[in-house]
């Protein structure tokens, strides 16, 4: 049955049949560990970074933003590029990027070259995520994409778990340099792993690059992540957060009109005519607010009104991350064996159930209901993304796999930014309003308080969000290929 698949497959493209599959897994494991590891290391750092750099809270928060505005940015093009350029090429380019990047930053003499730094750095990241979850619905056939995404889930989510409680420790010991000092072996290691083991699994068609597409989809996505970022500063009454969300949304709708009528579109939006692609790209954008606010407001909150260290907040997140990346395998296995119902449904309910009761945090909250609450919702999240995922991307005919990754991973990273940038400002503000009321708002108390309060409103918005969610899940079914594309996929259903 495989060879059959793989001989099939040689009129496609590179003849996968005597691929190894395991070394070019585990090439992209390492290469998005070091990814990701790098995202989360970073944030728990921020109030060092604050101090260090002499910088306001708001500023520094660029080094995220600028970061998810490049992946956001980049993300709609890789299908195209993934056309033009081998897998291999794409991969060792990225983390080229990503290395160098890392160098730029370690070295940094000030926040304005740490900033380029993270830009770079993203450019490796924006372009590696696709081409990872490409070159698994490449290489393993519909039935066992389950098992090899959780794989990758693992990654995606013990790197980020692991990743304040490392950086704690670091920032306790060293200076922050240290966060990006580590990194440099890890990422050229990557590198010459990739180059003895990567080999390219996808066709290269070169077609005609639609310039006037790459244009709108930078305004488009760049608008809308950008406008979103600065709402917490400025605000959104400010003419420039409406302005750009606005001209953003606009270059969105041109740039989605613009690919129906190309014969090459840079994104092709034809992926959405398939029913399940189309809820579970719904389904992630609203998950991705949910997951990156609570990611976000937790150390925060941490740090704020708990008043702990950056590595006794590390701690408390890292069970819930690590048995988050445990769950991600066994989801995968669960997923092809008994399709995504049985896992998505419970999932987000688990997950509304864990929101909930972070609604209810205050300043006395203990340590260990915090960690309590925290696995129950990375449990929860363990149950959707991957298969939720997978469920989508099973149900798109080959030639759509590059289209339907970028469409997904950029509409996760416009909803992680946009679901920052929310819950922010939602704390912001109540904490603004709860000082306006309050008898002696110079009491550093009384701010922390106010923090408290502000957390209690986004957990709540937070909530309703996590609701929906849980109504779009319950319209998710089990996906096959397209009925063309059946007979030498060598699916067993």
């Amino acid at each position: 049955m495989e060879a059959a698949n793989q001989a099939a497959m040689g009129a496609e493209g590179p003849d996968l049949s005597k691929i190894k599959r395991i070394p070019i897994v585990v090439a992209l494991i390492i290469g998005a560990f070091v990814a990701i590891l790098n995202e989360t290391l970073l944030g728990n750092a921020f109030p060092d970074l604050i101090t260090a750099l002499d910088v306001t809270p708001a500023t520094i928060q660029w080094l995220s933003t600028a970061y998810m505005l490049v992946v956001g940015v980049l993300v709609p093009v890789t299908a195209i590029l993934q056309q033009w350029f081998t897998t291999r090429q794409m991969f060792i380019g990225a983390m080229t990027f990503f290395l160098i990047g890392t160098i730029i930053a370690a070295f940094a003499p000030g926040f304005e070259v740490l900033l380029v730094g993270r830009v770079v750095q993203a450019l490796g990241t924006g372009l590696m995520l696709p081409v990872m979850m490409n070159t698994i619905l490449a290489i393993f056939p519909p039935e066992k994409r389950g098992g090899a995404m959780g794989l990758i889930g693992l990654v995606i989510m013990v790197a980020p778990a692991i990743g304040p409680t490392v950086s704690g420790l670091i920032l306790d010991q060293l200076e922050w340099r240290w966060l990006f000092y580590l990194i440099i072996p890890l990422a050229a290691f990557s590198i010459v792993f990739a180059f003895i083991y990567m080999k390219n699994v996808s066709k290269i068609t070169k077609p005609k690059v639609d310039i006037l597409s790459i244009i709108l989809s930078t305004i488009g996505f760049g608008g809308v992540v950008y406008g979103f970022s600065k709402s917490g500063d400025l605000g959104w009454s400010d003419p420039e957060v409406y302005w750009m969300v606005a001209v953003g949304v606009l270059g969105i709708l041109i740039f989605a009109v613009r690919q129906l009528t190309l014969k090459n579109p840079v994104m092709d939006m034809r992926a959405f005519k398939f029913p399940m692609f189309a809820l579970v790209t719904v389904l992630m954008l609203v998950m991705m607010m949910t997951l990156f606010s609570t990611l976000t407001l937790l150390p925060m909150y941490l740090q704020g009104p708990l008043m702990l260290t950056a590595f006794t907040s590390g701690l408390i997140m890292l069970p819930g991350g690590v048995v988050n990346g445990l769950m991600a395998p066994v989801a995968g296995i669960l997923f092809d064996k008994l399709g995504p119902r049985v896992l998505v449904i419970p999932g987000l309910a688990i997950v509304v159930v864990a929101v909930y009761l972070f609604t209810g945090v205050g300043m006395e909250t203990t340590k260990g209901y915090l960690v309590m609450v925290h696995i129950i919702m990375m449990i929860g999240i363990s149950l959707v993304m991957m298969p939720a995922q997978t469920t989508a991307l099973n149900q798109l005919p080959r030639a759509l796999y590059p289209h339907g990754t970028a469409i997904m991973n950029t509409l996760q990273q416009v909803a992680g930014a946009i679901g920052v940038a929310l819950f922010i400002s939602i704390m912001s503000n109540g904490t603004k309003d709860y000082l306006a009321k309050s008898s002696n708002p110079e009491d550093p108390m009384e701010s922390l308080k106010g923090m408290v309060e502000g957390l209690h409103n986004a957990f709540w918005v937070g909530l309703c969000i996590g609701i929906l969610a849980l109504v779009i899940g319950l319209f998710i079914r089990r996906t096959h290929p397209p009925e063309g594309e059946k007979p030498h996929q060598g699916m067993g259903h």
